[in-house]
């Protein structure tokens, strides 16, 4: 056995450029956000602004609202990639890496791209509507509002879950599900008792993420200019047409606060498979 223990000096400047990225990018950040979040006289309480936050009903609906948005978003993404990708993953057809590079491509496309897209689908111009308006004479438009926010969220979430199952179904012990079957399970008692506990972990580390990425999108709902009140677009109103930097560093370390609690929460209940997965 070689020993891998490496001097002083040398563990130090191993880690110094990650300290270095960290500090830079994190943690100066964090603390500037903690000094503007104070109350801007200097004399109230540092948690003023906090307090205002969470007393003021247009601030706590625009936080409701991108929680229950980004839950949604979570559910629907869950469902719609677990079933896709362990399809993919255990059957084999000529054009299956067609679609895989299909149903993943979205991943290259900011979010300002993927509002203009729902723009172009469910927009006053857009695709559903022309239909709409000749099926049934009523043009649908949706676009700019919680449905068109749903789609575009949904739009860039589900090709991250589907990787994550996919990888994650290839580790399956297939003798387990076969072993079930000849016990008499039906597939629906397979699919509930045995791969979906399975793929728990994988689940859970990709939904932490996917909500985690729906509370914090900017991109699309600047793009679709919507009227419901998410906190990145509340944030960014108060920040730069209402010159209010407290209210705006307050309701963005709230916001990190509850990402982060949701990702700790993920990871205890994963332990390290999160951390492997995502």
């Amino acid at each position: 056995m070689h020993d891998l223990t490496f001097p002083l000096r040398t563990r130090i400047a191993l880690i110094a450029p990650a300290l270095a990225v960290f500090v830079a990018f994190w943690l100066l950040p964090l603390v500037a956000l903690l000094q503007a979040s104070a109350a801007p006289d200097g004399h109230a309480s540092a948690f003023a602004a906090y307090g205002a936050v969470l007393t003021n009903q247009r601030y706590l609906h625009s936080l409701v609202s991108t929680i229950v948005l980004s839950l949604a978003v979570t559910v629907a993404t869950l469902a719609l990639s677990t079933v896709t990708g362990l399809f993919l993953a255990r059957h084999s057809f000529p054009a299956k890496r067609l679609m895989v590079a299909l149903l993943t491509f979205p991943l290259a496309f900011p979010g300002v791209v993927v509002g203009f897209m729902v723009i172009m689908l469910a927009g006053r111009q857009g695709l559903i509507g022309a239909i709409s308006a000749r099926l049934t004479g009523d043009k649908w438009v949706f676009a700019y509002s919680v449905g068109g926010l749903f789609v575009g969220y949904l739009y860039f979430s589900i090709p991250r879950v589907i990787v994550t199952v996919m990888a994650a179904a290839t580790k399956l012990d297939a003798s387990l599900e076969e072993a079930a079957r000849s016990l008499g399970a039906s597939p629906w008692r397979v699919f509930a008792d045995v791969v979906l506990p399975a793929l728990r972990p994988a689940l859970i580390a990709a939904g932490a993420i996917c909500f985690a990425t729906a509370m914090g999108a900017f991109g699309t709902a600047f793009t679709l200019a919507t009227d419901l009140e998410v906190l990145p677009m509340t944030i960014y109103t108060e920040f730069t047409l209402n010159a209010n930097l407290a209210t705006a560093a307050s309701l963005s370390l709230i916001l990190g606060f509850v990402t982060w609690a949701v990702l700790a929460l993920a990871r205890s209940m994963t332990g390290a498979a999160v951390a492997a997965t995502a």
